[in-house]
């Protein structure tokens, strides 16, 4: 996994990623970076990241794209087919360390899935019960 060619902004996003440890939707990416590129800057920084490996993307509850850091992807191979969870009270999104089998369906060449399972985090859950 690496980028080739890490433009100031390239690093800048790189570096919200690693500090990470959620998804970040790109609309709140956007927000964070704007004093320091435009938005069209951060969607070309995040294709080129997603070419290279570094971060893949999926589709939140309201349709909003969120992007997170990937484990053990390169250029040549992504492993994302996993499933994310978005809590449906304070709206955090993980990757869920799940593992599953993409099933080959006869006729179709799968290049990706987007799996979201939607309820409450452990610690929403938890706020719930002691109320």
């Amino acid at each position: 996994m690496g980028v080739n060619r890490q433009t100031k902004q390239v690093k800048k996003l790189i570096q919200i990623f690693e500090e990470s440890t959620t998804a970040i939707a790109v609309a709140d990416l956007v927000k964070r970076v704007d004093k320091e590129m435009n938005k069209s800057t951060v969607y070309r920084a995040l294709n080129k990241l997603m070419q290279d490996g570094v971060v893949h993307s999926f589709t939140g509850k309201d349709g909003l794209k969120w992007y997170t850091k990937c484990n053990n992807c390169s250029c040549e191979k992504h492993d994302d087919a996993h499933p994310h969870f978005q809590c449906k009270i304070c709206n955090e999104v993980n990757c869920l360390p799940v593992s599953f089998n993409v099933p080959n369906v006869s006729g179709y060449k799968v290049e990706s899935i987007n799996l979201l399972l939607i309820g409450e985090c452990r610690n929403c859950s938890q706020e719930e019960k002691s109320k």
